[in-house]
């Protein structure tokens, strides 16, 4: 069957341009060179069985998550997979001469943490670059400062990356003159952290070859104060302006950058990532970069390819499930919105203080064709939706496009699903679609959200975990790297205690849940939404042994400390990569 999809209709007005391009504009930060084409169909999994004697075994409090046996005194290894699970008398019979034996201690091991929802190549692209993020740096002076002692950061430019007014008292702009002040004598680019938005300080703008009569390019707007620009690029047409002329990443510097991403996860207790826009920046090379360096990363990876770059994409031949369980092409994502901190997620009421809602960028029959045509090939389709008109809008394409059938026969997901209402999550629940949760986006936006975005009521929907599992929902919870750090004991802490960072504020406490609830969220329920539970986020015969051992049981602590609990291993095949 053939379906031609409707061309976006960007029903944004001309004056708040929108996202749901693929954005090849960010390719001129990497110096890109051919490699090998990846995999474009499944690679069988090699056979596994015991042999003689078990490689490992580990002994100690392993929570498995499995609600068959819960709990388990040891577990051993052969092959990098589990072939036993038990008691220790249980386990005992695969113990041999050179099996080597961990004893975790007062320590206690759970099946190793999955990232639903992350981004590795936009992240990648600013490695190195000064961290402008107010969650990092107390206020805009420091800030700037930190911008100013940096230093050149690149072939004589400073670069920054994570900047964002929302959370800054007053939402002060990073205009051309403040970079000016602290940067005078070299060329200097800040990303916003949303990725919409750069600020330049005349020396980049002089580079970049923008002067005070440049019109808008389409899509995009240069802005100005008083008639002169003031440094800010908005939106990708426009930013590319800019980023044309900033010193590349060589080839090698970017795939450093991306294993780097992954060992950072690691050092979380993460063993799995979902990569969530695969193919909008490099096109088809990023496929073949990321299995390229399948026996470099520290965890597995699956992806999705942007749905907004299909057609090139498919053009590759590259099929849904293509790839092995250490790389695998797994979903169809498109973006159906913007950022709510932003103003630009599309709400069903205007943001306070002003008279607009945020837009959506594809109607409702634009994306119905999507989950058709990828549906018919077999990929799972992940939709963005931030505002609530969004998710509104999002499940009315999904009903169009699952032509009666259900969400759950691919998994399809909503993805951040930031403040659906009562009815939103009574119809995914009847369509089968899961929702995947910014779960800190409570915890570092809760207060601006309630006070300056949404107003107390509706920013209290925020994450409602509690009620997605009430009507029955299998809710995961993301960083959305580097929007906020990979960090899943964080989420698992938000979601028991939903108190917000700056303070001891509680954002509507009935959305609650049990830690044993939110510690599903970061490894069965967010596997199963990935199509990884056959092989992972559970410690059973068969699956993988990937794990992490924690110094503490988050189900047994002080629920206001569970984000401090130390991660003392991880574990990826039964072989370390990360210790403390």
């Amino acid at each position: 069957m053939t379906i031609v999809l409707p061309r976006p209709t960007h029903q944004c007005p001309p004056a708040v341009p929108c996202s749901c391009a693929a954005a090849p504009e960010l390719g001129v930060l990497v110096d890109h060179r051919r490699v090998a084409p990846g995999p474009r169909t499944r690679l069988p999994r090699p056979p596994h069985a015991l042999r003689r004697h078990a490689d490992l075994i580990i002994v100690g409090r392993l929570v498995t998550m499995d609600p068959a046996r819960p709990e388990a005194e040891a577990i051993a290894v052969s092959d990098g997979r589990i072939v036993a699970v038990g008691d220790l008398a249980e386990v005992e019979g695969v113990r041999g001469p050179g099996t080597e034996v961990l004893e975790l201690g007062d320590q206690v091991a759970y099946p190793g943490f999955v990232e639903p929802h992350m981004h590795l190549w936009a992240s990648a692209m600013q490695d190195g670059w000064v961290d402008c993020s107010p969650l990092r740096l107390n206020g805009f002076d420091a800030i700037v400062s930190g911008l100013r002692d940096a230093g050149p950061t690149k072939q004589g430019w400073t670069l920054g990356a994570g900047f964002d007014p929302s959370l800054l008292p007053g939402e002060p702009a990073l205009t051309r003159d403040i970079l000016d002040a602290a940067i005078p004598d070299r060329p200097a680019l800040v990303l916003n952290a949303s990725l919409h938005f750069a600020y330049l300080n005349s020396r980049a703008l002089e580079a970049a070859g923008l002067h005070e009569d440049e019109p808008d390019p389409a899509g995009g707007t240069f802005g100005r104060t008083a008639g002169r620009l003031d440094g800010s690029l908005g939106e990708l047409p426009a930013m590319a302006r800019g980023l044309g002329v900033v010193p590349q990443m060589s080839h090698e510097e970017l795939l450093d950058a991306i294993v780097a991403a992954t060992q950072r996860a690691a050092r979380r207790g993460v063993t799995k990532v979902h990569e969530a826009l695969t193919g909008a920046i490099l096109g088809a090379a990023e496929i073949d970069l990321v299995h390229s360096l399948s026996d470099r990363l520290a965890t597995r990876v699956s992806y999705a390819i942007s749905g907004a770059a299909h057609e090139r994409l498919l053009a590759t031949g590259i099929e849904a499930g293509a790839g092995d369980d250490m790389v695998r092409a797994v979903s169809w994502k498109l973006v159906s919105d913007g950022s709510n901190q932003g103003r630009s997620g599309f709400q069903r009421e205007d943001y306070l203080g002003s008279a607009h809602r945020g837009h959506a960028n594809y109607t409702v029959d634009e994306l119905a064709a999507h989950v058709r045509l990828a549906h018919d090939r077999g990929w799972q389709v992940m939709l963005h939706a931030n505002g609530d008109a969004a998710i509104g809008l999002v499940l009315d394409a999904y009903e169009a496009g699952l032509r009666g059938a259900s969400g759950l026969r691919h998994r399809d997901r909503i993805e951040h699903c930031s403040v659906p209402e009562e009815a939103d999550l009574e119809r995914m629940a009847r369509l089968g679609i899961s929702p995947s949760f910014l779960m800190n986006h409570l915890y570092y936006w809760g207060r601006a959200f309630a006070e300056n975005i949404f107003g107390p009521e509706k920013a209290g929907r925020l994450g409602p975990v509690a009620s997605a599992v009430r009507h029955g929902l299998r809710p995961s919870f993301h960083s959305d790297y580097t929007v906020t750090a990979i960090d899943p004991l964080r989420s698992v802490q938000t979601a028991v205690t939903r108190v917000v960072r700056d303070g001891d504020h509680v954002l509507n406490g009935h959305e609650r849940v049990p830690a044993q609830q939110a510690m599903r969220a970061v490894t069965i329920d967010a596997a199963w939404q990935i199509h990884a539970d056959d092989v992972l986020g559970s410690l059973e015969v068969g699956k993988y042994a990937d794990l992490v051992v924690l110094d503490a049981d988050p189900c047994l602590l002080d629920p206001e400390a569970i984000a401090d609990i130390g991660i003392a291993r991880t574990m990826l095949q039964g072989q370390v990569t990360f210790s403390a």
